[in-house]
């Protein structure tokens, strides 16, 4: 098996242990730290060869040729005494040979707490099991509680979510974070000539009204992304965000996510398209949807006008496939920052436990 020090040759020769797993409405690989080598560009090249990027199919690799299906999660026993578990996402690129960090997964979150399980990094706690788990890439905490009948992870289960066949085992996912959910402390600010807002309840978004692109909001994902212009002025007004939100140049980022939204028409409080940055997301993420939730529940913010939120419970995110119900609180402090938390219902699957195999270098 592979490790940290592991060459090229031997990571082709002998594969690396991996466990391909959905996480949410995502799909990804999951591995020990320990199984992987330490160093991020030797790392990177090293996951470029097992997805298959770049190439738009990813026909040599394990990836899906989408997006939310070239994830990766890393996983080791925590260095933090608060936590169990230390977490790293790693997004690769499907067509570009660009591994990035810069983004957490609320997603593959999900399988975090199982794979940890089925890996022994922590131990069962009976038919129940909580995990707590540090998210490397932003510094935020989540709790993940779920089944364990007998000590292993229970798959099995009647909780569906839209953007996923069938059912699933309940996972329930907590998350606080200690940052300003309003990164420029402004309900709105203004760039490129569209009044935005930008916001981080776990993962960064800009939310722009639809109508302000000629849009409805409900287009197809495929209908969006055939928008040479309006995939354009969007990455314009990404690339000035980035800087604004404490992202620095996310040129090379696949975050901030951009969200067109509108008002809702299937009974839920908003409706959504979302752009991750440049192919559009067919449902939502985890954190996008909490951090959408967020926004829209903030006076002044855009899409707060829009948005029919209820007195209590779930704030139903609609996406393009269903709705996402956001379980989120937001608060202002005595300094009279915004705060936010989230609580999620997600599930996951192990797909499949074994070895994978790298192409070759070069």
């Amino acid at each position: 098996m592979a490790g940290p020090d592991v060459d090229a040759t031997a990571a082709v020769r002998d594969g690396i242990r991996c466990m391909l797993m959905r996480g949410g409405t995502s799909k990804g690989a999951y591995f020990l730290a320990d199984d992987v080598p330490a160093d991020p560009e030797v790392r990177a090249d090293l996951l470029l060869r097992i997805m298959g990027s770049p190439d738009s199919r990813q026909i040599d690799g394990i990836g899906g040729a989408h997006p939310l299906t070239s994830k990766v999660a890393i996983a080791s026993a925590s260095t933090d005494p608060d936590f169990d578990v230390d977490y790293l996402f790693l997004q690769v690129a499907v067509d570009e040979p660009l591994v990035s960090d810069a983004q957490t997964c609320g997603n593959l979150l999900a399988g975090i707490g199982p794979f940890a399980v089925e890996r022994g990094l922590v131990p069962s706690g009976g038919d129940e099991t909580t995990v707590r788990i540090r998210l490397l890439n932003t510094g935020d905490a989540a709790t993940a509680v779920f089944r364990t009948p007998g000590g292993r992870p229970d798959y099995a289960g009647d909780t569906t979510i839209d953007g996923v066949p069938g059912s699933a085992a309940l996972i329930q996912l907590e998350l606080a974070s200690e940052r300003p959910l309003l990164p420029t402390g402004s309900a709105a600010d203004e760039i490129a000539g569209h009044r935005v807002t930008l916001v981080d309840n776990g993962m960064p978004v800009v939310l722009l009204r639809a109508d302000e692109f000629g849009l409805s909001g409900h287009e197809a994902p495929a209908d969006l992304e055939g928008r040479a212009d309006l995939v354009r002025t969007l990455e314009q007004i990404r690339l000035a965000a980035g800087p604004l939100m404490g992202l620095g140049d996310v040129s090379g980022q696949t975050v901030p996510k951009m969200f067109l939204i509108s008002a809702p028409r299937s009974g839920g409080a908003i409706s959504t398209r979302a752009f991750i940055p440049r192919r559009v997301h067919t449902s939502i993420g985890v954190l996008m949807a909490a951090s959408v939730a967020a926004g829209v529940s903030i006076p002044g913010a855009v899409g707060s006008d829009l948005a029919d939120l209820p007195a209590d419970g779930p704030i139903e995110i609609e996406h393009p496939t269903g709705s996402f119900p956001a379980r989120v609180g937001v608060h202002q402090d005595d300094a009279g920052f915004w705060r936010g938390t989230s609580v999620s219902v997600r599930t996951a699957r192990k797909l499949f436990d074994g070895v994978v195999y790298p192409r070759p270098a070069g």
